[in-house]
Order: structure tokens, then C-alpha cells, then sequence
């Protein structure tokens, strides 16, 4: 299977890399696409904007109060600073990004107002100010409108190349949504030579995030440090980036009062919940949790819920009555085993996946494990494991004898040795503690264990892949 997409790092986060095991073939970032020419560069201009203090407004589960948010944009003095710093510049087609409904009607409604064309645009555009989507199109391509106010509808998908603006006026949730913006207007166009870029920046949460964000480079943006001060050699080519020297102050203030690592885990987790309307199982978390929250769980290890998802779990009151039942019991080691247990190869996987076909068992023989071994190595993902190595890249015509050889020197020689408070022979049997007997049948031990399962198979690539994408940078 081959996937192509212009935009594999998403909108609601989903994690698209997953879809092909996170086998990259060939990726191009926004930086690159700049410096060889695909793209126009840009001048960025990081405005200072005092207009609103956004401490004032509730943040919860890493994100503002909406209604709050909104009515703190939607004001005359911040639309005053925007409209002044527009016309600073001799531009004839820009955009820019809102909030919300209201706020991109508000400001075609001010614009509108000061002599500018504007209109905007949103789903089922009912305003006095909003438009069709193609009408607004074709009326800037005519020179019929100035300003189109966006929300959403332009982050990604819509190609307008003759756009000479962007203005940002909203706070930077993601790199993800910031470059989708930014590249809204760095297409190549006759005689465009680059794309000025307004933001206007407040103390908002992560705003001092928005220099690595610029540089266009996924390394960087998607495995940030907030202590890392990006040169002038890592923007892209030909681009020219400023910011307010208010800003600066802003931001150092904004590093010494980050929220910790603990406290961005939950927000995260709170976000995820939210958007699937549902408790994320692991597999889930790690589709979908912010890359640079993920990175550096991995380098602190007494914070990363992946370690025990279940106690993760308990300390928010996310479990169940029933679930909570398996706490502090061999099912819960047994889960958390699955999760720790070290993982150079994918081999354990299916060796531990051999336990569970339609029902929970205790001991599995070896057409169990055969068949488990064979399923698992026809995907074609985890067949590069095979074909990669010498001693198992003829696996194509191996027999049942030759899996379980596989096995024997490896996942059940490892097991054994590793987590002997779980596995055993018995004669040519494999087995599990019997003290695991009681949950057999038990229906969310076993909704547990398969997850875990799928989550290590899920996490082994994406740590595989986020590993060579560092080797690559340095």
C-alpha cells in the first residue's frame, strides 16, 4: 500500500504515519519546498498585541473558554491594531484566520467599515458580511474584495495563489494549523516574490512556540524544545522573520511559567477524550497525543502513561467500577508487563497475541503459535522485519518448523528469562500463571490486553520511525 497526502500532519492530530506503519519513502517539509523553489518565501512580521490579556481567560484541558475567547477578539481596539498594520503594506489579496463566526464577521464588519472590500467565510455563511466560499474566491481573484476572513475553511485544501497576505489573528493552537495557514499563501504566482505574514501575538498559551514553528521544518517543530532559540539558518531560505522586541520579554515570560510535563499530559488527555467522545485507550492516545508531548514522555519515564496506562487512568476517575477491580492484581501486572517489556524486535507480539483467539487461554502449543507467527508476518509492514534481517529473510518459504524456531530463540527464550513471574513450559506447551485463570473470561482484562497489544505493535513503528527522523537531523 502507498499513501500520499499533502498534509500528513493533521488538523484534529490523527496520526496519518500510522496508516502505513510509519514507512516513509520520501517526505518533503515546508522548509525544503521553500528553499528549492516550489513555494514563494515569506516576511514574517510577529506584532505585538497588547489588546488582550489572556490570562483573564479561562483555559481548561488545554484549551480557552470559546465564548470567552471569542468576545476578547472581537473588540475595536485589537481590529484597530490589525487594520493599521494592513495598511502598512501595499497588498491586493490577503486572508486572514479567525476564531469563530462572529469573529471573522466582526472583523469584514470593521474592515468594511474603514474603506477596505472584505467579506467572510465560513460553513453555511448566513451573515451580512459572509459569502460563498467560490463567490469570495472569484471576487478577490476579480479584485471585487480585499480581505477574505477565514475560519477553518482555508486551513488546508483551497489553493488561492494570487494571495499576498496572511494574517494570523488568532492564537497558534498547533505547528500543524500554523503552517496549514502559512501555506495558504506561498504559492508561486506570476510575479509574486514572497508572502508577508502578520500575527499578532499576545501572552497567549504556547505563543513562544511560534518561532520554532516558523522555521517550516518538521524535525524541529514536531520535537520541539521550548529553550531552543531557533538561528537565523534554520528559517527557510530567502525568508525574513521579526518579531516585536515586546515579544521577547513575552516570551522568556512564557518559558518560566510553562505549565509542567504532568500538567500538559492531562490537558492532552482531556483534549482527546473530548474530541472522540469517549475514554482513549492506548492505541488511541498514541494516534492521536501531540508528537512534542510524546517525545518528551519517552525521555522522562516516571511520567509517561504508557508505563501503566490503567494507574494513568485511575488517578483522573477515569475507570469503572469493574475496571477498578483489576488494580493491584495479577491482570493488571500482567497488562503492565505487556506494556514494559522491552522490545528491540516485534517478536513478543504475536507471540503474546497467540494467547487470545476468540477466548483467553493459559497455555498455547506450537500451531498456536505458528498460526499466530505466520498472520502476524503476512502484514506487510512487519514482513520488513523479516526481510531486513539475514537469518529471516527467506521467511517466504519457511514452514511451520521455522516460525516456531524463530519463537523458541527468541520472544519464549526472552520471556522466560525476562518474565518468568508470568510464563512457563509445560512440556510443549507455553504457559501463563494460572493465578490469571480468574479473568479469563473477565470481558475489560480482556479489553485491556488486547489493547496493550496493539499499542506496542502501533508504538515499536512510531518510536522506530521518530528515531530515524532524529538520526536524519542530527
Amino acid at each position: 500500500m502507498l499513501g500520499l497526502t499533502a498534509t500528513p500532519d493533521r488538523l484534529d492530530n490523527k496520526d496519518v504515519f500510522a496508516l502505513c506503519d510509519y514507512n516513509v519513502v520520501y517526505e518533503v517539509s515546508l522548509k525544503d519546498s521553500i528553499n528549492r523553489g516550489y513555494l514563494v518565501p515569506f516576511r514574517y512580521y510577529g506584532i505585538y498585541d497588547d489588546s488582550i490579556d489572556y490570562e483573564e481567560i479561562e483555559f481548561k484541558n488545554g484549551k480557552y473558554n470559546d465564548k470567552e475567547l471569542e468576545k476578547a477578539l472581537s473588540i475595536n481596539k485589537r481590529a484597530d491594531i490589525i487594520l493599521k498594520n494592513y495598511t502598512k503594506f501595499k497588498t491586493e489579496k490577503a486572508l486572514g484566520f479567525c476564531k469563530s463566526k462572529h469573529h471573522a464577521e466582526y472583523m469584514a464588519k470593521f474592515f468594511c467599515e474603514n474603506g477596505v472590500k472584505a467579506c467572510a467565510v465560513y460553513s453555511d455563511s448566513k451573515g451580512e458580511y459572509s459569502k460563498d466560499r467560490r463567490d469570495a474566491i472569484k471576487a478577490l481573484e476579480n479584485e471585487d474584495l480585499n480581505v477574505i476572513f477565514s475560519v477553518d475553511m482555508f486551513n488546508e485544501g483551497v489553493d488561492i495563489k494570487s494571495i499576498d497576505m496572511i494574517m494570523l489573528l488568532r492564537p497558534t493552537e498547533s505547528s500543524t494549523i500554523f503552517l496549514q495557514q502559512l501555506g495558504r499563501g506561498l504559492r508561486k504566482n506570476n510575479n509574486k516574490k514572497y508572502l508577508n505574514v502578520l500575527d499578532f501575538i499576545g501572552n497567549y498559551k504556547r505563543a513562544n512556540l511560534v518561532p520554532l514553528f516558523l522555521t517550516g521544518d518538521n524535525k524541529i517543530s514536531n520535537n520541539y524544545d521550548t529553550n531552543h532559540v531557533p538561528t537565523e539558518e534554520e528559517y527557510p531560505e530567502d525568508c525574513f522573520v521579526n518579531f516585536d522586541f515586546r515579544l521577547i520579554d513575552v516570551f522568556k515570560n512564557m518559558e518560566k511559567a510553562n505549565m509542567n510535563i504532568k500538567d500538559m499530559i492531562k490537558d492532552e488527555y482531556f483534549r482527546i477524550k473530548k474530541y472522540l467522545n469517549k475514554i482513549p485507550s492506548r492505541t488511541e492516545m498514541l494516534t492521536y497525543i501531540e508528537n512534542n508531548i510524546y517525545e518528551n514522555m519517552r525521555k522522562k519515564s516516571k511520567v509517561n502513561i504508557f508505563k501503566n496506562y490503567l494507574n494513568f487512568l485511575d488517578e483522573l476517575n477515569e475507570l469503572g467500577e469493574e475496571e477498578q477491580k483489576l488494580l493491584n492484581t495479577k491482570a493488571s501486572l500482567f497488562i503492565n508487563m505487556i506494556e514494559t517489556t522491552g522490545m528491540s524486535k516485534s517478536y513478543k507480539m504475536p507471540l503474546i497475541r497467540a494467547f487470545y483467539n476468540n477466548e483467553f487461554r493459559l497455555k498455547i502449543d506450537e500451531d498456536d503459535i505458528y498460526k499466530s507467527f505466520k498472520k502476524f508476518y503476512s502484514n506487510g509492514s512487519n514482513k520488513i522485519d523479516l526481510k531486513k534481517d539475514k537469518s529471516t529473510c527467506d521467511y517466504e518459504n519457511w514452514e511451520k518448523k521455522d516460525y516456531i524456531k524463530l519463537a523458541k530463540r527468541t520472544a519464549i527464550k526472552f520471556l522466560l528469562k525476562s518474565e518468568k513471574d508470568f510464563f512457563y513450559m509445560n512440556d510443549e506447551f507455553f504457559c501463563l500463571n494460572t493465578e490469571l485463570n480468574d479473568y479469563t473470561n473477565n470481558e475489560y482484562f480482556i479489553k485491556h490486553f488486547k489493547d496493550a497489544v496493539e499499542f506496542r505493535v502501533r508504538q515499536y513503528y512510531k518510536n522506530r520511525f521518530e528515531d530515524k527522523v532524529k538520526q536524519k537531523g542530527d
